[in-house]
This record gives structure tokens, sequence and C-alpha cells, in this order.
């Protein structure tokens, strides 16, 4: 004639609230804010489980009302339900956007609910981020919702609440990283012979590094030309330039980088004479070649090593290109423009110990590479190239011959 109150989730809470419940009673079922059991109403009812000597053996069971009205009988323990699901997993992350999607397990409780999206911090310079005003009413029983535009590597809070103050989810994001601002200043220190940098904010990600490309040459030999590309890390703010000397010109290029990347370049051109970063731009004056042949499409380099003391064994490689053009001299040397067989190519590959006269355009083969007969009536460009290749840096060091056929 009577139920035990049921031992299941602990946060259902019954009302009337009792130890026993009489057969028949009717009890209000709840959860806490946010969640909602499957029934809403249940009742006190029994079973005839045996019989024991001719009579019958009760035994007790709860009935639940569902949405038709029925009242079903429940076999399982009961629990108390999230009203809203979110899929953690469809969460779709960019530097500008927050989209997820949502379900209504209980159609009838979620009228009126609003999706929020703010900054999850109050901003501070130099990352200042404007307020978000993002706010949605969401209908149906499933959707998404987004949140845009947005600021890149910053925090976002985003809510769904029932009304009038029932929150039932919140979760804080922060939007995907994107490459960094230019550089706004870079400027040559004389005095300590290097080149230094104002500190990029992590506005748009957390600054890991920052990329150098270096072209020195010197006042004494215009002919040489130096290429040095390195990765420095991102808390420095200075590089010593080695084989600094006075009448030197730089140019420089400098990126920031996040994990999404290298941002804009700032580029400037200094001249260790000159604490001025404005431009001084020093043409190349290439080295000339001897005894120029048209008709048999050759001419003399005489060369010289460029390495010293333990690197004199290095590789040089000698390429040619049919160009007098200084910019795209410049970009073969530091190994950005791609060699192809027609206008620049690799000619030889030289151990050179000491100085040597090569003849260039003698057709002589060697380790798959032509030194290719040169044509007549026109402009080139022979580069003796030095590669020194490291883990965090990379070095070209070229010398220039320049003729004409």
């Amino acid at each position: 004639e009577e139920c035990k109150r049921p031992q299941w989730d602990y946060r259902l809470q019954l009302a009337p609230d009792q130890v026993n419940y009489k057969k028949n009673e009717e009890v209000m079922l709840s959860c806490p804010e946010g969640f909602q059991p499957p029934f809403t109403r249940l009742k006190c009812s029994s079973e005839v489980q045996s019989f024991s000597g001719g009579k019958p053996v009760y035994r007790e069971l709860w009935t639940g009302r569902n949405s038709r009205g029925a009242w079903v009988r429940i076999r399982s323990s009961v629990e108390c339900i999230e009203v809203l699901q979110v899929d953690h997993e469809s969460f779709e992350i960019s530097s500008t956007s927050i989209k997820l999607k949502w379900t209504c397990r209980f159609p009838d409780a979620c009228q009126g609910m609003r999706a929020m999206c703010q900054l999850g911090a109050p901003s501070s310079p130099p990352c200042e981020a404007e307020e978000v005003n993002a706010e949605q009413t969401l209908h149906g029983q499933e959707g998404t919702f987004t949140c845009s535009p947005l600021q890149p590597f910053t925090e976002y809070n985003v809510t769904i609440d029932l009304p009038p103050n029932t929150t039932l989810f919140s979760w804080l994001f922060t939007t995907q990283e994107t490459v960094p601002d230019k550089p706004e200043q870079l400027w040559l220190d004389p005095d300590r012979g290097s080149l230094r940098w104002s500190a990029l904010p992590s506005c748009n990600g957390e600054i890991i590094g920052y990329q150098l490309s270096i072209t020195a040459r010197n006042a004494g030999d215009s002919s040489v030309l130096e290429t040095e590309r390195l990765r420095l890390d991102g808390s420095v703010t200075e590089h010593r330039l080695p084989g600094h000397s006075p009448g030197s010109s730089y140019a420089v290029m400098i990126q920031g980088l996040t994990a999404a990347g290298a941002g804009a370049a700032l580029t400037r051109e200094f001249h260790s004479n000159s604490s001025s970063d404005s431009p001084q731009p020093q043409t190349i004056s290439c080295r000339g070649a001897r005894d120029i042949a048209p008709s048999q499409g050759t001419a003399v380099l005489p060369l010289r090593p460029i390495a010293r003391g333990s690197e004199a064994a290095r590789e040089h490689q000698l390429i040619v290109a049919a160009t007098h053009n200084a910019s795209l001299i410049e970009s073969i040397c530091s190994g950005q423009a791609r060699l192809s067989n027609a206008s620049a190519y690799l000619a030889a590959l030289l151990n050179l110990s000491a100085a040597t006269d090569f003849v260039l355009g003698d057709g002589s083969r060697g380790q798959g590479l032509h030194n290719a007969a040169l044509s007549p009536g026109r402009d080139y460009t022979a580069l003796l190239r030095l590669v020194r290749l490291g883990p965090q840096a990379e070095k070209f060091t070229c010398v220039c011959y320049s003729f004409s056929l």
C-alpha cells in the first residue's frame, strides 16, 4: 500500500518530500535550474510479483506521466537531464568568429532562450579589443549560434540564458591566432654595431620569434654581397652585425612570427656611418671578365675563394644569369629567386682553395650540370656563391662578375 522514496539522481527534488508515499499519491518531480526530469509527475503503484499460499504478493513500482498525459511504468533510473545540449566537438573557432551547435531536449522549456557573446575580460593597451554586442533569441529545437566579428587571440564568454535568470550554457573561448602586425620601429645602433627594434605586442597571437633578412654591402668592394636570414626568439630585440665596419650598408627586412605564421615585413636600409634610418642605397659594382669570345660563347672569370680558414674546403656554386638587373641579382644571391635552365642556372660546383681562371661557357659538364655556351649580344652576370645553412640561420655570400658578349 506504500512506496519508499526512490533512490534515483540525488539532484531530483520531490514534492511532497517524504520517506514513504501512499498508493496512487501523486508526487511532483523537479530538477535544479538548467535541468529537467523526463517526468514531472509520479505516482506510487504496485503489481503482482508472485503468489504465496494462493495469495498474491505485491511489489511497489512507480509510474510517470508522459507528455501525452498517459501514465507509464518507469523501468529505469530517473535522472536530471540538461535542458540544453551544446556539442563541444562541433565548436568552430577562427580568428574572427565563434560558432556552436545547440539542441533543446525539452522544447517547451526552451521558450525565449537568448544567446550572448561578450569580452571575457576588459582589454588593456596596446591590445584594446572592442566590446562585441552579439545577442540572439534562439528558436526551435536545434540550431546554431555565431558570434562575429571578433578580434584574434582574445577571450570571449558565450552564454545561453533562459529568462528571467537561468544560465543554460556558459563557455570561455579564445579566438585563433593570426599573423602579427608589421613592426613599426627598426634602427641601427652604430656604437654597438647592432640592429635594434621595438618588441611587437601579442595582440594577434603570442610572438614566438622574428625573421630577419640582412643584405650587407661593403664600401671597399661593392661586388661582394652578403645576405643572412635569421630566426630569433620572440624575446630578442637586438642582433649584432658580424663584420660591422665603417662604410658598410645594410638592407634589412624584419617580420614578427606567431603560430599562424609571419606578418607583414618592415624594410629599411642603413649606412654604418649614419645613425639615421633614411634610405641610403648603394649600387652593386661587379667585377669584370677577361678574354670574352662572342664567337665561341665563352668568357674567363678570375675566381678567388670566398671561404677562409676552416671553411676553405666548402663548395662554391657558380651561377649564371642573363641579366644586369641588380635586384634580381640580389634575390638570386640570397636564394629567393629560383634557378631555371633559361635565364638563371647553376653552371658549376667548385672546390676552390686558391685563385683560378674559370672558362665560362665552354660546354663542360660535371655532376649533372652544364656550363652552357653563352649567347652573343646578351648581358650576363655570374655569381660565385657560398651557402651556409644552420637550424636558425642561412647565410649567402656572393661575388658578382658582370660582362656582355
